[in-house]
This record gives structure tokens, sequence and C-alpha cells, in this order.
């Protein structure tokens, strides 16, 4: 799909993906298409709630909904809906918070699959990242596919896409913000890595890791120890482990605030 697509209409698939876009309420929704026949606790739990945001639910066949979502993997269900709102840097940081709040973002560098950025997606979500950055190009964009990987996690996540990747590691660093990659040849374990504080986490590609230019803009480089006869983890994997660490430090420091 063109990098571009993001800023169009789009097409949300599946039971999980098209529930969370309703309960979300970040973009409009716009109908929802159902397989004639399909029933089902959870698809009667959306119907249910599509009539009452006054969406209108609509009857397809598998093919025709097949040919709407431009994927066979649909769970017999889909919802035409607006763009996906990628937000504004400046808008980003201003709905995360102050620096008082010790924010976490994370920058993902060229993940260029769209089940490993809804996967990072997911996991950032679930450890309470306030902010998710993506380059423009040689990465996957926030599409239906990618909300489809994460389960529809996407549909609660703030990203921004930037063009200059370096840049705007440089604009955080102006924003008080201490920046990690998780790399191979990290100085120390990530265990041993402080991610309290206002911070930001880059995790590079699939098979190139971080970029040279993004790496020599990172504070500090941390990696994932490993025992095995395998030098390296799914990108997706790695960054959940890191932004799970990452959360256990923070409540950590919490708790002994208290």
């Amino acid at each position: 799909m063109n990098p571009s697509n993001y800023t169009k209409n789009d097409v949300v698939f599946g039971i999980h993906p098209v529930a969370e876009v309703l309960s979300a309420g970040r973009r409009p929704v716009y109908k929802i298409f159902i397989k004639r026949g399909k029933t089902g606790r959870r698809i009667n739990e959306i119907i249910e709630l599509a009539r009452s945001l006054d969406i209108p639910v609509e009857s397809k066949t598998g093919r025709e909904i097949t040919e709407l979502a431009q994927n066979p993997h649909h769970q017999d269900i889909a919802a035409s809906t607006g763009p996906y709102p990628v937000m504004r840097f400046k808008q980003m940081l201003d709905q995360a918070g102050s620096y008082g709040d010790e924010l976490f973002f994370l920058i993902i560098d060229s993940v260029s699959d769209p089940q490993n950025l809804g996967a990072l997606v997911r996991s950032a979500v679930c450890t309470g990242v306030s902010g998710i950055i993506v380059p423009k190009n040689r990465s996957a964009s926030p599409t239906a596919a990618v909300s489809r990987a994460s389960a529809g996690a996407l549909e609660h996540a703030g990203i921004c896409v930037v063009t200059n990747l370096a840049n705007t590691m440089k604009d955080l660093k102006k924003n008080h913000f201490w920046i990690t990659g998780l790399d191979q040849q990290g100085q120390q374990p990530v265990y041993e890595t402080d991610m309290t504080a206002t911070r930001a986490l880059v995790i590079g590609g699939e098979n190139t890791g971080i970029r040279p230019l993004v790496k020599r803009h990172c504070d500090f480089l941390c990696r994932i120890p490993q025992t095995g006869p395998i030098n390296s983890l799914n990108a997706s994997v790695a960054g959940g482990i890191a932004l799970y660490e990452a959360m256990r430090q923070r409540i950590q420091k919490t708790k002994k605030t208290l």
C-alpha cells in the first residue's frame, strides 16, 4: 500500500479493529459491512454499538467484503471509515503532557512489515507509550493492515509520521528527551539502562536495524542479552521486551516516590 494512503478514507477489517475503531471514536465510521448470515457474540456487540452511534450496518457476501478490504483475512466484517488521524509533532507533544510528566515516546525506524509495525503499536499501547513516531519513507504506514495486525490497538495510538527522523530527534532533545537506541552493539544490557525520566526509545528495521544517521542522534545504545545460536530477534519481539522493561522501571520509580 502506498505510504500516502493513510491520508485517505479507509476500510478497516477484522473483528477487533472494527470494534476498536468504533469504541475509540477518533475517526468517522460511515458504514459497517458484515457477511450475510454471520452471527456471534462479538458480531452482535459490534452491530449494537454501531446502531447506538447511528452507523448503518449492511450485509454483504464474503467475496464482496474481500473486495472492499482488499484482503481475505477480514473475519467477515469491515468498516468504511475516514482516514487514520495521524498527528503533527507539536500536537503529539502538546497532547502527551509536560516535561515534568516524564513522557515516553517510541521511535520506529524503517520497520517495513505491517505485521511488525502492528505488533509494536500494540505493545506500545499496552505499556502506556505517550506517542509513536515513524518515518514517512522506508516504513510501513498506519493503514488498515497495521490496525488488523495490532488487533485494533492502532485506533488508540498517537502516531506522528515525519519526513526527517533525524531532525525530529533533534526537536525531541530540545524538549528535554533523552534518546535510547536498541542495538546489538549497545554498550549495556537494556535491563541496566535507565528508561525513566523523559525518554524516547528507537527500534530499528527488520534487516538493517537502526540506520547510521538515526543511530548517531541517539544518546545511548542498549542491547538485549542473548545466549543462543541466533544473533538477532524479530523487531517487534525486541521492541516488546524493551518496552516492558521500560514500563517496569517507570512503575518501580513511581512506587519509590510515593
